[in-house]
């Protein structure tokens, strides 16, 4: 499909039923439902002959779901390496959790639904974890982390954590508010694009107005360092997939299209060329397996178009310009990329625009890379010194519009 990087799931061995890698149970020990550690060195090397990145999601917030009981956890064992209960929920089926997600101290302190929280604060606890993160890069040669539950740990324990890995990292700070989320830019070179995310459900599952896509980009303009470097997502694998909230496929076209083309670094969460529609977790972390892993479904080649034309035109190197937009229309340009969306749907009748602002000059013809057939041209207008060109969105889908050779 042309991808360069690859995310995998935490490495460590997990408690039971922990088959996402997310509760840990021992540091030093990998998964062994992965493989082991030189199965590990083996998968970077090979992806690393392929010119393919390799990014390990990772986790320093907390352990499996063990309760109180600590004896399992390898090697925060004792009661001392974990926060106590003060503040947090006391209710007896939720002891210990956080119950306002408004409230910065329970964020840090209290546990995410009931995991063990670690305390950072404790030197044995602050120092084997950004021990064991330097080592794990030091051994693996992995290119980046995707960092766990951001949010939830007391930020200035990041500095030396990312410090020790020397790598490039997303972290994960799971929220709509942008300013909350942008805090974030430093200490983190990157977070990933959660407030572009819920107005992209929004947008295209939901039917909102296009607008709040704008509104979103000024506010990333507002409050991120660098918002060309947001992991840009319309799934993953804990949110219900786009499928699921909105069985549309064309819809999904275009929210696709805006994640591959639009400003960041776009992730596409394993099963969307499938047309996975799962419906939270876990029934949102399907076996790929199970697909026959088809190359030639509809969204496997779309998405494959798609990254080719992104990678062919460098489209990270161009500005993010926005171009005509109303309630049921976005376009934007890269370079010399146009891209037309809508939220109208399959059913959404031709859709028809006249694009004043664009970076072309007059008797340019413009064609679209995921129909040959749609072209149109730019001509003298009095609406604009550079001109105009017509764009026809045809059954709710989107066009992708470069020069014509």
């Amino acid at each position: 499909m042309g991808f360069d990087a690859i995310w995998i799931s935490p490495v460590v061995k997990n408690t039971p039923l922990g088959y996402h890698g997310y509760w840990a149970e021992d540091w030093y020990l990998p998964n062994p439902y992965f493989g082991n550690q030189d199965d590990l060195v083996n998968l970077v090397k090979k992806c690393h002959e392929k010119d393919i990145w390799v990014m390990i999601d990772v986790v320093a917030n907390h352990v499996g779901p063990v309760d109180f009981n600590y004896t399992t956890i390898v090697p925060y064992n004792l009661p001392e390496h974990y926060h106590g209960c003060e503040g947090c929920d006391t209710n007896a089926d939720t002891e210990c959790w956080v119950y306002d997600y408004d409230d910065p101290y329970q964020l840090v302190n209290c546990r995410l639904f009931g995991l063990p929280d670690l305390n950072q604060s404790v030197p044995f606890v602050y120092d084997t974890l950004i021990d064991w993160i330097s080592g794990l890069m030091a051994s693996t040669g992995a290119d980046g982390i995707r960092v766990d539950t951001a949010q939830y740990v007391d930020k200035s324990f990041w500095t030396n954590y990312l410090s020790a890995a020397n790598v490039f990292q997303f972290g994960e700070v799971s929220d709509d508010d942008t300013e909350f989320v942008a805090s974030f830019q430093p200490p983190f070179d990157s977070v990933l694009s959660y407030p572009m995310f819920y107005t992209l459900r929004d947008v295209f599952c939901s039917g909102s107005p296009m607008t709040k896509i704008h509104g979103q980009e000024l506010d990333y303009g507002i409050y991120f360092q660098d918002k060309t470097v947001l992991g840009s997502f319309i799934d993953n694998h804990d949110q219900v997939r786009f499928l699921c909230c909105n069985s549309d496929v064309a819809l999904y076209k275009n929210a696709l299209a805006f994640v591959l083309m639009a400003d960041g670094i776009p992730i596409i969460y394993y099963g969307s060329e499938q047309e996975f529609n799962g419906c939270g977790d876990p029934y949102d972390r399907e076996p790929l397996w199970l697909s026959g892993y088809n190359t030639q479904s509809e969204l496997y080649q779309y998405i494959t178009t798609l990254v080719a034309e992104r990678k062919a035109k460098q489209l990270w190197n161009s500005l993010y310009e926005e171009s005509t937009i109303d309630e049921s229309f976005y376009s934007f340009s890269r370079g010399d990329t146009f891209i037309a969306l809508t939220n109208g749907g399959s059913a959404q009748a031709e859709l028809s625009r006249t694009i004043t602002s664009h970076p072309y000059q007059v008797g340019t013809v413009l064609c679209n890379v995921l129909d040959n057939e749609q072209c149109t041209k730019v001509v003298s207008c009095t609406e604009s010194p550079s001109g105009c060109f017509g764009v026809s969105l045809e059954n709710g889908l989107p066009q992708v519009l470069i020069p014509s050779e």
